[in-house]
């Protein structure tokens, strides 16, 4: 039986693509891709020619059966996302899941994903936090954001440039405007910011600058006081 690497990729800037996760791209026999276009340019960059194969929210259920068959059949398959690391609020859970059950031996490289230097640059508390990742757009929302509000620990969430400024909003009307929350964008890119201040500067900041780019939200925890 072969084996399933979940192999992270760079989240913006092409040096922090590691040795080990080029030579088992080149290695495996079949690369699972969320995007085959945005995976086929960085496949070129490294001249990597083993076989894309798409995998994304929209189909991981239907190939799950297949992709499990060829791995039992003994051919060894990588799993990436566009950026970072796979499974991290991109598909893969499910493959892993079902890897694990049918016995299939997986293995995670360490690699690159936005929430760590997000938490890091933050100068927030680090040793205990709680990862959201993308909030519901609906359903659901209200209730996430008022459980986030009463929380202790620093708060990591991810958003999109034209929701962001619902989202400070919302924190700063659960939360109080002067919860400090740290907001980073591009990371590793050429635009790589990191804003950190209050919710209230926060917004004033985004409202005077058109948000661009995806984002990190780190958000402080709630005093014990």
């Amino acid at each position: 039986m072969a084996q399933l690497f979940l192999v992270p990729t760079p989240i913006g800037n092409l040096k922090d693509m590691t040795f080990r996760a080029v030579e088992v791209l080149n290695e495996v026999d079949l690369i699972l891709a969320e995007d085959t276009r945005t995976s086929a340019k960085l496949m070129q960059h490294f001249e990597i020619n083993t076989p894309l194969h798409s995998h994304h929210m929209h189909n991981e259920h239907s190939i799950l059966p297949k992709i499990i068959r060829d791995l039992k059949q003994g051919k060894n398959i990588a799993l990436i996302s566009d950026a970072g690391t796979p499974a991290i609020s991109d598909p893969g859970f499910l493959l892993v899941r079902e890897a694990i059950k049918e016995e299939i031996e997986v293995e995670c490289l360490p690699g690159a994903t936005a929430f760590v230097p997000a938490l890091v640059l933050s100068g927030l508390p680090n040793d205990r936090f709680v990862f959201e990742a993308f909030l519901p757009p609906k359903k659901g929302r209200q209730t996430r954001l008022e459980k986030i509000a009463e929380e202790d620990r620093t708060t990591i969430l991810y958003e999109s440039p034209h929701k962001l400024l619902k989202t400070l909003g919302q924190l700063a009307t659960l939360c109080g405007e002067e919860r400090l929350i740290s907001i980073s964008r591009e990371l590793t890119k050429l635009h790589e910011e990191t804003f950190r201040g209050s919710l209230k500067e926060a917004i004033t900041h985004f409202e005077q600058k058109a948000p661009k780019g995806e984002f990190v939200l780190c958000l402080n925890g709630k005093s014990k006081k």
